[in-house]
């Protein structure tokens, strides 16, 4: 899953790719360096971001997921159902909802009626408070226990369970301890019967494990890219798509002997 962020303020790459041409031509390089999936949004979920307004949401993502239809699968990043809606009416085919319907419950049925696929993550807070304190008994059992009312949920408001996919929301309310730990328990997750979506590119645990800023990341994106993808994680989203597609291929081909 590449990741196309049309925003201004995206910890990684905010600004890069605001106009939509650029946005497009971004999403095409990732799909031919190999991203099956391409993830389009239009408001930074980084800890601290501004909110946006749906109407400005849409204006940024819709000529983008257009520009995108056809060239991979194309998810839109959102928590709002008008966004959604939008984007499936252009051409998206899967909801990547980080709020996982908490921040508006109508996502569910609209994906239910479109037949759409729909990405459920664990998120502790809001993008505004999730990093103040976040703090949990247990935290792979709490992360579990939430997805698992989350999918219940969803599939009550009409979503096919088999279009539906789960994330355990790395770096979204969690401290390094937090997100390593997760990283070392997903097969816990994978139990309950859903595939996985890991992100863990350029993000901040990183560079708190090495000192690394943002653009320095990405040997340690690689890393636990590779080793999500090894503790069963079906779906990993990146900003780096050729240089992750490879590490795995390269990995499962030294894990299958093959």
């Amino acid at each position: 899953m590449g990741v196309v962020n049309v925003t201004p303020d995206s910890f990684s790459d905010g600004g890069l790719y605001l106009d939509a041409d650029a946005a497009i031509r971004h999403g095409k390089r990732l799909a031919r360096d190999g991203a099956a999936i391409l993830d389009v949004g239009g408001e930074s979920t980084r800890p601290g971001a501004e909110e946006v307004s749906a109407a400005e949401e849409v204006a940024r993502v819709v000529p983008v997921v257009v520009g995108l239809a056809g060239t991979a699968t194309v998810s839109i990043d959102t928590s709002k159902c008008a966004v959604a809606e939008a984007a499936l009416d252009a051409g998206a085919s899967i909801v990547n909802d980080v709020t996982a319907m908490r921040g508006d419950p109508e996502i569910g049925a609209l994906c239910g009626e479109r037949g759409a696929g729909l990405v459920l993550m664990h998120m502790q807070g809001t993008p505004r408070t999730m990093q103040e304190s976040p703090t949990y008994a247990d935290v792979a059992d709490e992360v579990k226990a939430f997805l698992a009312e989350r999918l219940h949920a969803a599939v009550a408001a009409g979503v096919a369970e088999k279009r539906i996919w789960l994330d355990p929301g790395i770096g979204f309310g969690k401290t390094l301890e937090h997100n390593l730990e997760l990283l070392r328990r997903l097969g816990e997750l994978r139990e309950l019967g859903r595939p996985l979506v890991v992100g863990t590119s350029r993000k901040s645990f990183i560079g708190k494990v090495d000192g690394s800023e943002v653009g320095e990341r990405l040997g340690g994106t690689i890393a636990s890219t590779v080793l999500a993808a090894a503790e069963g994680a079906e779906v990993l989203r990146v900003h780096d798509v050729a240089e992750a597609a490879q590490a795995v291929r390269v990995a499962e081909a030294i894990l299958d002997g093959t």
